[in-house]
């Protein structure tokens, strides 16, 4: 089954539209901002170019500074 991910501009709308899947028996799920994060994340990482190898050495010195 196919998602739909839904952001409303305000509380009434969110509240309008909550009540609109519930009185239409639909399942919803509310994400937290950290759950949104973690797709946005996601999709970043489907994208990334994994062609380029990045040394070990390299990696460690940028994590020191």
């Amino acid at each position: 089954m196919n998602t739909i991910l839904v952001s409303p501009k305000n509380d009434k709308e969110f509240q309008l539209i909550s009540d609109l899947f519930s009185k239409m028996k639909i399942k919803i799920k509310v994400l937290s901002s950290e759950e949104k994060e973690d797709l946005y994340f996601g999709e970043l990482m489907k994208e990334a170019d994994r062609t380029k190898k990045v040394s070990r050495e390299t990696i460690m010195k940028k994590l020191r500074t």
